[in-house]
């Protein structure tokens, strides 16, 4: 017998929810096969079995929150031995037939376990989750990702469509009134937190309640920014093979303020200051289950293509479900950017035990005085650096700020940066 434990998946993660079982009790895995997918506080991971053998028993449910070293499923090892010997006779494996049913006039055989397992829809956890609750079947519901990965929004429109059809000459019959506790019912939906969610919300109280949390603003004129990047971005992304956009200037320019401004690339740990003397830069990345921070390593010796890169791999793994537990580790300062939804002006949340994180917003165009004779409309961004204030006083707060802004005003000024 050989138990399937859940293994060890970072220093800050205790726990996970199982999301989904990917084999049966009664089936055939081989050494290194996927059998549950599990929901941590950060990202999605699936763990393998450590043995070939028959699955003897699963001990916890879908759902179920386990422990890391706790053990969750039972292999029979000796399966491995008695595997090939069940091939010649389907009718001893009632449970694959069931695994097969599909195929339609001939028998599955015991080797198509892992190929049956496989031709499951790639689909992402809110997306199982949201299938499992409403009781459809992946296989039904269609996607447009190029991928084919099914999404959250893909079973919920399945969802309509199977209600849709019906609903219309169901209702004629029906009478008109309907007794108020059942509209009540109807006008409210109960939905489960993912562990994600949960994560966020106690990590972003805590922050509000531990931190002495103060945010600060300036405006930064984008016009030289936008005047740069439209003479380069052409040969940019033909020597590079990725676009030039904001996010490279603002990386380069967090870390140079960061080197005049120390404390904001610190945290507190008891009595103490930890003055790190690294730049790793988190950068926030919006997806369909929680805002996630994979982080940049040593921003500080990366060049502006080796940003964008990064920056672009990071946004394609997160809208997939690929960010791995290192991915998200460590960071020093964040930067977030609502501006990407239209945010005009916002006061971002410490990333703890961050003590620093910059929002960028909305580029809009104002009127802004030249000098005392002109006025002119120019690109601009409001910026909002949140910081705490047990560490940091106001002075450095607005020193940090006013050299990000000098130096976005002057692009060219970040080639000279060290």
């Amino acid at each position: 017998m050989a138990e399937i434990k859940v293994p060890e998946l970072a220093e800050s993660i205790t726990e996970g929810t199982v999301a989904q079982w990917l084999k049966k009790t009664g089936e055939y895995v081989e050494k290194g096969d996927y059998i549950v997918e599990l929901e941590t506080d950060k990202v999605n991971v699936e763990i393998i079995s450590e043995e070939s053998g028959i699955i003897q028993e699963l001990k916890a449910n879908e759902g179920d929150t386990v422990q890391v070293g706790e053990t969750i499923a039972i292999v029979n090892a000796q399966g491995a031995v008695e595997q090939p010997k069940a091939a010649e006779t389907v009718e001893e494996k009632p449970v694959v037939e069931e695994k097969t049913e599909a195929p339609k006039g001939e028998q599955p055989k015991v080797q198509e376990d892992q190929s049956v397992t496989k031709q499951l829809p790639i689909a992402s956890p809110a997306a199982r989750k949201l299938a499992r609750e409403r009781g459809i079947d992946l296989t039904a519901v269609q996607t447009n990702d190029p991928l084919g990965r099914v999404r959250a929004q893909d079973v919920a429109a399945y969802e309509q469509k199977q209600v849709a059809a019906p609903t219309k000459p169901a209702q004629a019959p029906k009478p008109a009134a309907t007794t108020p506790s059942v509209e009540a019912d109807n006008r409210v939906e109960r939905v489960r937190m993912t562990r994600r969610r949960q994560t966020i919300a106690n990590r972003l109280l805590e922050v509000k309640q531990n931190t002495a949390m103060l945010t600060t603003f300036n405006e930064v004129d984008m016009t030289n920014i936008m005047a740069l990047r439209n003479r380069r971005k052409d040969a940019f992304q033909k020597e590079n093979e990725v676009k030039l956009g904001f996010m490279s200037f603002f990386t380069k320019a967090v870390v140079a303020a960061l080197k005049k401004a120390p404390l904001l690339n610190a945290e507190i740990q008891g009595d103490q200051i930890v003055l790190k003397k690294y730049y790793d830069i988190g950068i926030a990345v919006s997806t369909d289950e929680g805002l996630v921070v994979p982080v940049l390593r040593d921003a500080d010796r990366k060049n502006f293509a080796e940003i964008e890169g990064e920056i672009l791999e990071f946004a394609s793994k997160a809208r997939n479900n690929k960010l791995s537990l290192s991915d998200l580790q460590g960071g020093t300062f964040t930067i977030t950017n609502g501006g990407v939804f239209g945010s005009l002006l916002s006061t971002p949340i410490l990333n703890g035990p961050q003590v620093g994180i910059l929002g960028m917003h909305k580029i809009q165009l104002r009127p802004v005085s030249i000098d005392a004779e002109r006025m002119e409309n120019r690109p601009m961004m409001y910026l909002a650096l949140s910081y705490d204030h047990r560490i940091i006083d106001g002075k450095e707060a607005v020193t940090f700020l006013a050299r990000v802004k000098a130096l976005l005003e002057d692009p060219e000024s970040l080639l000279f940066e060290a």
